[in-house]
């Protein structure tokens, strides 16, 4: 991704008036991408300006390039800000035997943070095997996972459960199982994900039909945080990039903006071909019809080559400590896999970039891994007396 063009600054102040630079300036990626930067301005000389009745100030435009990686073998990342000033982080454990949590108060300080095992999976019967992709949330004053988990007996046989605590530090407090959640038929499903819109509560995950291979997503509003109403079915891997190796929509993760509520998520095997795609509609629309949603017909996010990023998805949204939104994903340093079956190969590393929005009001998800590199781009102020 490069730099277009910095947009200037333009002021105009009386003498003796207090100038005030902008803490942010506008920047062009490219044609449908304009977005707000944070910059650093260079210090004013008011004798100069007053001497010759205008200035130009220039400024260090600031951007954060993530880690890369960000923290290693961690799956399936969620990365979540609170309401307390902490990020809370968690992912698969590649044992996958055990929920982790981690916080800061920064998200530098995140891969260096000490992780804490909240929960360990049984060990017979459900939730034995396979402890997949938690998700932390906090929901009406209470803290809540939602997690994927097998049975020893068939380790295939994985269902979404929940846990809650009501500590005020989820690190500290006790995790109560508050059992399966009750989606209509009994099969293979999991990545279920929790959003509240517009007053009401809904519940995103992938389902495979019985005895079939092919995993959709499905819709439900919520009861309470472990219990749906009715599920709708949502998406069903159609294109040519969501059927590779297996048809598979999975990892569904929520963003919205004024005007339309998204869902990023995953589709094909867990190699190189693993891919994201975007379904959306329109805020005040029924959620539970699936005629209010449409499908991108081409991925949004895929392996590059450029930056030695393969199979990225199986994101999360969250915000930096200027409230930009961002992308937390994960993806593998390689092609392939180094295991008989991708999910064993551990090296599907969590990733953040920021995330940008088209000028139609689209998120942008760019090249997996890139970067931005402003040390040839200053950002000018012109500064013009009354």
């Amino acid at each position: 991704m490069d730099v277009k063009r910095i947009h200037n600054v333009e002021i105009d102040i009386a003498k003796g008036e207090d100038i005030r630079l902008p803490e942010q300036v506008l920047v062009d990626l490219n044609d449908n991408i304009t977005a707000e930067f944070n910059v650093s301005w260079d210090s004013v000389n008011k004798n100069e300006l007053f001497d010759k009745g205008s200035l130009e100030v220039e400024g260090e435009v600031e951007h954060k390039d993530y880690p890369k990686p960000f923290i290693e073998q961690r799956a399936d990342p969620y990365l979540y800000k609170h309401t307390d000033g902490y990020y809370y982080f968690t992912g698969s454990y590649p044992l996958y035997d055990r929920v982790v949590l981690r916080r800061a108060k920064t998200i530098d300080e995140l891969p260096q943070a000490e992780e804490k095992v909240i929960w360990w999976k049984h060990e017979s019967g459900i939730m034995s095997e396979h402890i997949w992709a938690p998700e932390i949330h906090f929901i009406d004053g209470k803290w809540y996972i939602h997690v994927a988990a097998g049975d020893k007996d068939d380790v295939w046989a994985i269902r979404p459960y929940v846990l809650e605590c009501d500590a005020e530090n989820p690190l500290e407090g006790e995790w109560v199982e508050k059992g399966q959640i009750n989606t209509e038929f009994q099969s293979f499903s999991l990545d279920a994900t929790t959003f509240e819109h517009q007053g009401k509560r809904y519940l995103v995950w992938a389902q495979k039909v019985d005895n079939d291979q092919i995993s959709n997503l499905y819709i439900a509003e919520m009861e309470n945080p472990w219990t749906i109403k009715k599920q709708v079915l949502l998406s069903i891997p159609e294109y040519d990039w969501e059927v590779i190796g297996f048809d598979v929509n999975e990892g569904p993760a929520m963003i919205k903006n004024d005007k339309k509520i998204f869902i990023g998520f995953s589709a094909s095997a867990t190699d190189e071909n693993y891919a994201m795609g975007l379904l959306h509609a329109d805020v005040d629309s029924d959620l539970l019809d699936p005629d209010s949603w449409t499908k991108e017909k081409d991925p949004v996010l895929v392996s590059s080559d450029n930056t030695s990023e393969y199979g990225p998805g199986h994101n999360s949204f969250s915000v930096d400590e200027d409230g930009y939104e961002l992308l937390v994903y994960h993806a593998r340093p390689y092609k392939g896999f180094n295991t008989e079956n991708p999910l064993y190969d551990h090296n599907r590393h969590a990733r953040i970039q920021r995330l940008f929005w088209t000028k139609d009001g689209f998120p942008y998800f760019g090249e997996p891994g890139y970067q931005l590199d402003f040390s040839n781009h200053k950002a000018k102020a012109i500064i013009t007396l009354k």
